[in-house]
């Protein structure tokens, strides 16, 4: 337990029309003593009239106080209702701290306070930070589920079979001589080990996921300059995000704009016009375009058949690097990056923009010696709307398929690259222990132990305190 007592705004922000003060540690029946006249009945929402030092009417709300350690943080609690106005809050807040030993909140320090008290885990406190920062109902259901103590029970599940699976070890070189010691728990134990690391693997499996709920699907929108890039992004955020004109090379830099599709966040980045060119502020954004390409999770490949045939080889040309090698005629077309030649996650898929306009006719690419018709994946018009929802809800679904969420029951996924790390390591230790039967049981027990250590740090049972402090940092204040 805190020896001090801490104090802050716990509601959203100011002004609104009800603001919740919470206080927590040895001095909250304290604060509710001077601010009140006295402690309300526990867990009973009392109207009070909250008055400073010198008697001066502050508010009028409620107050509940909640004796610890059946709370949040483990702490005895006050809650302070009021109106949600600046003024208000700040009096109620400096006459909460008046008193020696009471203080105000630093940014996450209420879920910290529940995490050392023993009211939740490290993923479950990372999983509340992910609940207050998620803006789509795929980020929320994840976090719920963290927050849950989804990710603990699996967690701990794998470090208690490790510990079986590690008594059973220590125990056929302690009781060697006792009959009841099998002579094959050697074989048992690998086994059941071998069962986690098939298990771990399929978590693992899904980390990419994971990584797309928290980060966003990432999007990158290429083409030739003036290819209609920028009217795209626009179009599909309905907003002015990237200028456009009708002079090539505009935009020099990544501009980006994330979307809600079907709850998966998806990250369009307009990237600048793909080139060869010799002014150096736009050879260096078409580098990051590249770059961005590289990264993306697809690629929507930008064409304006009126250009003509000499940037579409170009273009073809630089695109390439992101799929396997291709014959490319001096005159070919973006047909040989349709959806599904790409290689690993990341798909390709071809626009013709500017539907609105007549297009050239007699585009043709080469595959190897055979020529056919030009086609495009999708035709659109940023500026009529033609086809936007077609290509929207192509992206909704293959974000959705990356991210997992495009049908079965919801499972616990790692959302933070430091859980994914670690259960790698955990993976890496356990692949260890199963692909080396000459190991000695003492050897052996003592990785298992490793394993189970590794898996202690994912729920902070053992050696995060350095991490403490980085984590909770990126709370809000009052959480």
């Amino acid at each position: 337990m805190h020896s001090d007592t801490i104090a802050a705004l716990s509601s959203g922000a100011l002004p609104s029309g009800v603001a919740v003060v919470r206080v927590s540690g040895p001095d909250a029946s304290g604060a509710l003593t001077r601010l009140c006249g006295g402690v309300p009945p526990e867990r009973r929402a009392s109207l009070r009239t909250f008055r400073d030092a010198a008697g001066a009417v502050i508010d009028r709300g409620i107050a509940i106080f909640f004796p610890g350690p059946a709370t949040v943080t483990g702490e005895d609690i006050a809650e302070f209702h009021l109106h949600g106005g600046p003024a208000v809050v700040t009096a109620c807040l400096q006459a909460i701290t008046a008193a020696v030993g009471t203080r105000l909140a630093e940014a996450g320090e209420f879920t910290r306070r529940s995490f050392e008290n023993g009211r939740v885990d490290l993923t479950e406190a990372e999983g509340l930070g992910d609940l207050i920062a998620a803006e789509t109902e795929g980020q929320h259901r994840a976090a719920v589920l963290q927050a849950g103590g989804a990710l603990r029970i699996l967690y701990e599940g794998w470090m208690a079979r490790l510990t079986q699976a590690r008594a059973h070890l220590e125990a056929s070189f302690d009781f060697s001589d006792e009959g009841d010691v099998s002579e094959d728990v050697a074989d048992t134990v690998r086994d059941e080990v071998a069962e986690i690391v098939a298990e771990i693997r399929a978590h693992l499996a899904r980390a990419d996921r994971g990584e797309i709920l928290r980060s966003g699907y990432k999007v990158a929108i290429v083409g030739a300059p003036n290819a209609g890039k920028s009217s795209l992004l626009n179009a599909l955020a309905d907003r002015e995000v990237a200028i456009v004109t009708e002079v090539p090379g505009t935009t020099r830099d990544v501009i980006e704009a994330t979307l809600d599709l079907s709850g998966i966040p998806v990250r369009f980045s307009d990237t600048a016009g793909i080139r060869e060119t010799s002014d150096r502020v736009e050879a260096i954004g078409v580098e990051r375009a590249r770059e961005v390409m590289a990264k993306a999770d697809l690629v929507l490949a930008l064409v304006d058949p009126q250009q003509g045939h000499g940037p579409l080889a170009r273009f073809t040309e630089l695109l390439s690097h992101v799929k396997h090698p291709m014959m490319l005629a001096a005159d070919a077309s973006l047909e040989d990056l349709a959806e599904g030649t790409a290689r690993g996650r990341r798909r390709i898929l071809t626009v013709r923009t500017k539907a609105d306009q007549p297009a050239p006719s007699g585009l043709t690419a080469r595959f190897g010696n055979e020529w056919t018709d030009f086609r495009f994946d999708f035709t659109v018009s940023a500026k009529t709307g033609a086809g936007l929802d077609t290509l929207t809800q192509r992206i909704a679904e293959l974000a959705a398929a990356a991210a997992g969420v495009d049908g079965g029951g919801e499972v616990a996924i790692p959302l933070r690259t430091r859980q994914r790390d670690l259960v790698t390591e955990t993976l890496h230790v356990l692949e260890e222990f199963i692909g080396n039967s000459a190991l000695p049981a003492e050897v052996g027990a003592e990785t298992l132990r490793r394993a189970s250590d590794t898996l202690g740090r994912l729920t902070g049972k053992v050696g995060v305190e350095d991490l403490l402090d980085v984590i909770f940092s990126q709370f809000c204040i009052g959480k």
